[in-house]
């Protein structure tokens, strides 16, 4: 009996060192610098946001956070990386709408609910239906047209499949009726370059991520994919008010650390992204890319995941999407 006394003492006493320690290791979190993996290549919704947030982050903690694009397999091979790096804090993922789609898409080689621990989301924003602008429409109904009367001789271009651009075009053009052809790119950046050539002809993505082009003419708006107008471009109608009723796309970014992170340093990651997204100026920069910021602790944003995954799930099922 003695025996198993001295045991039962010694596991807890070990057990209470690693929480002192987890404890320490938190409180003087952080000790070198942040990685946050963009799970895209450059020049899409996700980079944009998580640059912004890298450079807010490295002044707000005192360390620099280092962006790391690691693209691939629709934002799963980065959130993989992400998921079986040391639950520390130093590494975390930018995450999109497309996170909830993958469970419906691929085979992940990890369990989305239990492989991360959320942290906090950052903001929401509306896709934007644009087009190559020598393509001889100027409205979302005469695109309808054009789709209806020449069945398959358009292409609009995405992110890859599985990608948001994927998703919410097929959302379109299962609501709309109409058949025009997926042409999947590795990445945003690049699936807007082949629209602004000409190459192919439509495009359905963020709307932070289309407004430059459309403010430098390199692309022309119809729509925007939100049940609202958008304050940044409120002169641009809604594709639900244009021809396709009830159409509501919007993407939204947050932030994941892998499962087991110290909760004291996910709280001091969340207190820090809630301070950074309550600056008027960074508000500023979401509404003037046709976004808006959000926050929400760990709970609310978990369970706005679980939510968006079941919404999603539907879509690829009634769409027939197939991960490549």
């Amino acid at each position: 009996m003695r025996n198993i006394r001295l045991l039962l003492c010694n596991g807890l006493g070990a057990l209470l060192a690693l929480f002192v320690a987890a404890a320490a290791a938190a409180d003087s979190y952080p000790t070198k610098p942040v990685r946050l993996i963009i799970p895209f290549p450059p020049g899409g919704s996700n980079d944009i946001v998580g640059r912004m947030m890298g450079a807010e982050l490295t002044e707000r903690l005192g360390k620099q956070v280092i962006v790391d694009n690691r693209g691939g397999a629709g934002g799963s091979l980065g959130a993989e990386i992400t998921a079986n790096s040391d639950p520390d804090g130093y590494t975390i993922v930018i995450i999109s709408v497309a996170y909830a789609f993958n469970p419906s898409l691929y085979k992940l080689r990890f369990n989305p609910e239990k492989a991360f621990t959320p942290v906090s989301i950052l903001g929401t924003g509306p896709n934007a239906l644009v087009v190559f602008p020598k393509l001889p429409v100027n409205s979302v109904k005469e695109l309808l047209a054009m789709a209806k009367a020449r069945p398959g001789a358009l292409n609009y271009a995405s992110a890859g499949v599985g990608s948001f651009q994927h998703l919410g075009s097929e959302l379109f053009r299962i609501m709309a009726g109409i058949n025009i052809v997926h042409v999947p790119f590795k990445g945003g950046g690049p699936a807007m370059a082949d629209v602004i050539a000409g190459n192919t002809q439509v495009s359905l993505g963020s709307l932070i991520q289309m407004i430059p082009h459309v403010n430098s003419g390199r692309l022309k708006i119809l729509g925007i994919g939100s049940l609202k107008r958008s304050p940044a471009m409120p002169n641009v109608p809604t594709i639900a008010e244009s021809g396709v009723p009830g159409y509501d796309a919007s993407n939204w970014w947050g932030i994941l650390a892998p499962a087991g992170t110290p909760p004291a340093v996910v709280k001091r990651l969340n207190t820090e992204l809630n301070a950074i997204l309550a600056k008027p100026d960074i508000q500023k920069k979401f509404e003037s890319q046709g976004a808006e910021t959000l926050r929400m602790t760990p709970a609310e944003f978990g369970k706005h995941i679980r939510a968006e995954t079941a919404k999603w799930s539907k879509v690829v099922k009634q769409a027939g999407i197939k991960a490549e």
